[in-house]
């Protein structure tokens, strides 16, 4: 029996648990593309703007407030709004079907696509009606100086941003309870082999005893390595939710207080330490969070694609764990520039610990590209080649941040355009969304009931328009920090004109795909399909068809 039918068949859904699973994870998916589609035209308004002189649009776009507002927002709408949802709404569908149980509640997944929307509509809210901008941080003291912000921005802002932590932390206690469930494979495990296996320490262990000549530890792991990955990665999501929770109460305090006339001293908190404790939360959601979601993601993607057991399992679940002591200790890359910052922070935080950033996810793409290359040969399903496009994202994005982890190199680079384009955009646009577009084509027939795509040219058109234009803008964007355009900055007199025209025409690309993909997805569900995502479930009796074919058979020769 293949993997995937070991998902679907192995797994006792009643119809009204799985049919309400499908909705409330089309709900999410939904929202995340529209929250993407807004996120592509706030991003391309900005890059219109730079062009100076050659800007196309009305002179409202250009005004320094409304560009660093929609600055402000930008990531705020595309991470969490989008990938967010995207991802959460994966991995709640995902476990389920990978521990054989059935989710734990499924109004709470309600609940944490709801909030997360309204938490990002408020964001996005405040930059738009009020201007709140300061440059999408809750650096320390900005966004509390209420001469240069209008207090009930800040305050809306702060709210949205609270919504979206309220959500995360939704999202964490329905996987957690889903994953410790005493119910079917898992009902006679303890808690102690559910976190050993779940922190990927039996990985560890299988290895040592492998070289110490002893059994295997464990021939059996508790936890499949894809769900190793989500409870690994979903540690730092929780521990990232409460940084930015924290920092935002606390300029939520200092804004109340400044409205009601009594303003606190902002002087009570030290700013490097508050900076420091702000992208120690932050970075999680990069380094740690994203870096390890997406390495389980292309290991359950492989071995899906494959039907074959993956290439060094207990080393990918050995480096899992490895990664939970990289992701905490390398905040400091950050801080690189801050003069502030002990020097030795600098060094150990900073370079050295950062350089094994570069080797646990360079080791997560080796074994994904062996397992594949093993398993020739392959048809280049739609599947394959975003997971191919994910792995080409991440293979540029890291190497280039890894150049910035040097004290003498960041003093360049750090500032400019080439950490977001070159790094950030590549990273989260390619390397991250070409691996959900890949997950999504896997699991489009089981949460659509074996719906099938509107247009296979449709896919295929959005492929390669998403990644020249992703790869590109990236890269464009890259050559103009090496050049020395500054990022948090408004260029008027086209200064970079040539390589912003380039980049703006690569994110035209860009947002042409996503109104490709929305398109075929639309014809793929009907509009009546779109709306009856948003109905409740429907009853018991209903027949959902779910028959899915063996997937490594489809992309055999």
């Amino acid at each position: 029996m293949s993997i995937m039918k070991n998902l679907i068949h192995g797994t006792n859904f009643d119809h009204t648990s799985l049919n309400a699973l499908q909705k409330v994870t089309l709900r999410a998916v939904v929202m995340s593309f529209l929250f993407f589609g807004l996120v592509a035209i706030e991003g391309m308004i900005m890059r219109a703007v730079v062009t100076g002189p050659a800007n196309p649009l009305p002179e409202m776009f250009s005004h320094p407030y409304h560009y660093f507002s929609i600055m402000t927002v930008h990531p705020i709408v595309g991470i969490f709004g989008s990938t967010y949802q995207l991802v959460f709404a994966a991995f709640m569908f995902l476990v389920p079907f990978l521990t054989k149980k059935p989710l734990y509640s499924i109004k709470l997944a309600n609940a944490v696509w709801l909030l997360i929307t309204i938490g990002t509509a408020l964001a996005w809210i405040a930059a738009f009606v009020w201007q709140y901008a300061p440059l999408y941080t809750l650096y320390w003291p900005l966004p509390a100086d209420t001469e240069q912000f209008k207090v009930v921005g800040g305050i809306v802002f702060i709210i949205g941003v609270a919504l979206i932590m309220l959500g995360t932390f939704g999202f964490i206690y329905n996987i957690y309870a889903t994953i410790f469930a005493r119910v079917g494979v898992h009902k006679d495990k303890t808690t102690k082999e559910l976190l050993i296996s779940g922190f990927g320490i039996d990985g560890m262990l299988n290895l040592w005893h492998k070289l110490t000549g002893k059994p295997p530890y464990s021939k059996e792991p508790a936890l499949a390595l894809p769900v190793v990955a989500i409870f690994r990665g979903t540690v730092d999501t929780f521990l990232d939710a409460v940084v930015i929770l924290s920092a935002g109460v606390l300029v939520l305090v200092y804004l109340i207080f400044d409205a009601s006339g009594n303003p606190l001293n902002v002087a009570a908190i030290d700013a490097l330490l508050y900076k420091n404790y702000f992208w120690w939360g932050l970075d999680l959601v990069a380094d740690g969070l994203v870096l390890i979601y997406v390495a389980g993601s292309w290991y359950l993607l492989a071995t899906l694609i494959t039907g074959q057991k993956l290439f060094m399992e207990n080393v990918a679940r050995a480096a899992l764990m490895l990664e939970l002591l990289v992701s905490w200790m390398v905040w400091s890359h950050h801080l690189l520039a801050d003069q502030g910052q002990p020097e030795m922070m600098k060094l150990i935080s900073g370079e050295m610990v950062t350089a094994f950033e570069l080797l646990t996810q360079g080791l997560a793409l080796f074994i994904t590209l062996v397992t594949l290359w093993k398993a020739r040969p392959l048809k280049m399903t739609m599947e394959l080649k975003y997971l191919l496009g994910g792995l080409v994202g991440f293979g540029l994005a890291v190497p280039a941040a890894i150049i910035q982890a040097d004290m003498g190199m960041n003093r360049v680079l750090h500032n400019t355009q080439w950490i977001i384009m070159a790094h950030v955009h590549i990273a989260l646009i390619v390397g991250l969304y070409m691996t959900l577009y890949s997950a999504l084509y896997v699991l489009w027939p089981i949460v659509t009931n074996n719906t099938k795509m509107f247009s296979s040219k449709l896919s295929n058109i959005h492929f390669w328009l998403y990644l020249i234009g992703g790869i590109g803008m990236g890269a464009f964007g890259g050559m103009a920090g090496l050049d020395g355009m500054l990022r948090r900055h408004l260029y008027v007199n086209g200064e970079f004109n040539t390589l912003m025209i380039l980049a703006a025409i690569c994110g035209t690309m860009i947002l042409i795909a996503w109104f490709i993909f929305l398109l075929n997805i639309v014809l793929s569900v009907g509009i009546k399909g779109l709306i009856g995502i948003f109905l409740p479930a429907k009853d018991p009796s209903a027949s959902y068809g779910i028959e899915p074919e063996t997937i490594a058979e489809n992309h055999k020769s």
